[in-house]
């Protein structure tokens, strides 16, 4: 849900589909427009009825449309709940001469509890809810001689139905896909691990094999040769668990992505194609591990990608890296005026790869419109002191 339509979440899902303490705009107006449809039932029957026939049904109106307003804290209980209340109003009513059951407020209210059941919580117990909806339906038909009723839940438990399937399709693609750019991420990892591993081992190896002349020709500098393997080792294993859990074939190793020195090439690449862009690099050349520079270069690749694709009007982008003791920061900006229709694909798939080859590295990425006009993707890698050099 869009950060803007939220008033407050400070809650989180549970077990059976539950949410804690959240509020947002929809349910407020939700909440409008179960109550002007209460308040609609109620004047109508008022009307047509008279005395206080409006009574109970607006009662019942009102229980179902608080199950459906609650429905975020348990969504089984609450569907449930909801279902039950209209369960048992139809044969009172009937019974009773009572006003047919489920009113106008109930069944839009019934409307919701099964078209978010529907989208969110498993299937068997999604089947079983609309399963509940459709015996609500067949109650109202069964009741006798308000088909008016019975139509109105009937076209309000097939939008649920239809809604509901189709909001759990497409959250379904959505999910497929990231899952797939995160894979595909993963895999890229993998495949700079094999360039991890041979840039540090290697410097293991040659390091124990000038221990061994150390070792023939300086026995007294000896211990210092063994404290640099020591060190070398250390800074390998502190790469290789920066990218663990990462498997893959060493027969389909990548060459290492171009560093700070390739950047230059991938920015007048660019600059021959769109807006004019900036490059601040550091001032002494930083001693990054690989996968801490590939990392970089493939930020400033995907960001300087996603203006060209989706920012056209910009005049300037700003490509910034800044070197401090422990961590790389790097920030790619850009001046596009305000675009609302386009800002939505600013924070596509491509930065959801982006986002986990930076957490994996242990670091934070953040891509969001700058004050003004414009859009900013901001990255911190951390790094070790001597590691930065």
């Amino acid at each position: 849900m869009p950060a803007a339509a939220t008033i407050l979440l400070a809650g989180s899902r549970g077990a059976g589909g539950s949410y804690r303490g959240t509020v947002t705009i929809k349910d407020g107006a939700l909440a409008a427009a179960l109550a002007a449809a209460l308040a609609v039932q109620a004047g109508a029957l008022a009307g047509t009825w008279g005395g206080g026939y409006w009574v109970p049904g607006t009662a019942t109106g009102a229980l179902v449309a608080a199950a459906a307003l609650l429905r975020r804290r348990h969504r089984v209980a609450a569907a449930t709940a909801g279902l039950a209340v209209a369960a048992v109003a139809i044969p009172v009513a009937y019974l009773t001469g009572l006003p047919r059951e489920p009113g106008l407020a109930a069944a839009i209210a019934l409307a919701v509890l099964v078209g978010s059941a529907v989208r969110a919580l498993p299937a068997v117990p999604a089947g079983a809810i609309a399963a509940g909806g459709f015996a609500v339906v067949a109650g109202a038909w069964l009741a006798g001689w308000s088909a008016a009723v019975a139509q109105l839940n009937t076209v309000t438990w097939l939008a649920a139905l239809a809604a509901g399937l189709g909001l759990r399709l497409r959250d379904a693609r959505r999910h497929a896909t990231t899952e797939a750019v995160r894979r595909d991420e993963r895999l890229a990892l993998a495949r700079e691990l094999h360039d991890v591993v041979a840039h540090h081992i290697t410097g293991v190896v040659l390091q124990a094999q000038a221990t061994r002349i150390v070792a023939r020709t300086r026995p007294d500098d000896v211990d210092g040769s063994l404290a640099g393997i020591e060190a070398a080792g250390s800074e390998a294993l502190a790469a290789m668990r920066r990218l663990v859990g990462v498997l893959r074939d060493d027969d389909d190793a990548a060459p290492a992505t171009p560093g700070p020195e390739g950047l230059a090439a991938l920015v007048a690449r660019f600059d021959g194609h769109g807006p004019a862009v900036r490059l601040r690099l550091p001032d002494d050349p930083p001693g990054w591990p690989p996968e801490v520079t590939s990392t970089v270069y493939r930020i400033v690749q995907e960001a300087l990608t996603n203006v060209a694709r989706h920012a056209p009007h910009a005049g300037a982008v700003t490509v910034d890296v800044a070197q401090q003791r422990d961590a790389v920061t790097v920030e790619v900006a850009d001046d596009a005026p305000p675009a609302p229709v386009r800002r939505p694909h600013r924070t596509g798939y491509g930065l959801v790869g982006m986002r986990e080859r930076v957490e994996t590295l242990g670091g934070t990425l953040r891509a969001g419109p700058r004050p003004g006009a414009g859009w900013s993707v901001r990255a911190t890698l951390p790094v070790t002191a001597r590691e930065a050099g």
